[in-house]
């Protein structure tokens, strides 16, 4: 199971920097606010169970996955879901809040949204509720080696 420590180190060898704050970041209104961006510049990774098979959704944070189209685009079918706390953790080794795209397990494909590229640096969790790492979209493709696809729309959006 990754800590931060591990995900400093790992960053750190790619000369990407690990932020750590006093205040609590697990949703995407409280690391803007630490790190003084807007919601949408905040890179949250999204853990979902797809007819059985994980996957991480890394999206901006005023949008949400759409199910439908990210079906199409992963070819899975079968009912999408949030797992519990337990099962995120036994999942991909990181509570709730502190979920991020980095150090994952090999059989979790990490699917990249497209509308991380509007900004020239997100900020994404780096293992828990208390960081952030200002990264840059080919820096997220290149670390994570993530799938870019179009699979969220923006909150509020049918």
């Amino acid at each position: 199971m990754p800590n931060i420590e591990d995900i400093k180190e790992f960053l750190a060898a790619r000369a990407i920097e690990v932020w750590e704050f006093a205040e609590p970041t697990p949703t995407s209104i409280d690391a803007a606010r630490a790190v003084g961006c807007s919601v949408a510049e905040i890179a949250k990774t999204i853990f979902l169970i797809v007819g059985g098979n994980p996957l991480a959704v890394v999206t901006c944070g005023d949008m949400k996955v759409n199910t439908s189209r990210l079906k199409k685009e992963t070819g899975l079918t079968g009912k999408a879901r949030l797992p519990g706390g337990e099962e995120v953790a036994r999942f991909t080794g990181y509570r709730p809040g502190g979920v991020c795209p980095f150090l994952l397990p090999p059989e979790i494909p990490v699917i990249l949204d497209s509308s991380l590229r509007r900004f020239p640096r997100v900020y994404a969790a780096a293992g828990n509720d208390n960081s952030a790492v200002p990264i840059t979209f080919a820096e997220l493709v290149e670390v994570t080696g993530g799938q870019e696809a179009e699979v969220c729309s923006h909150l509020g959006a049918g």
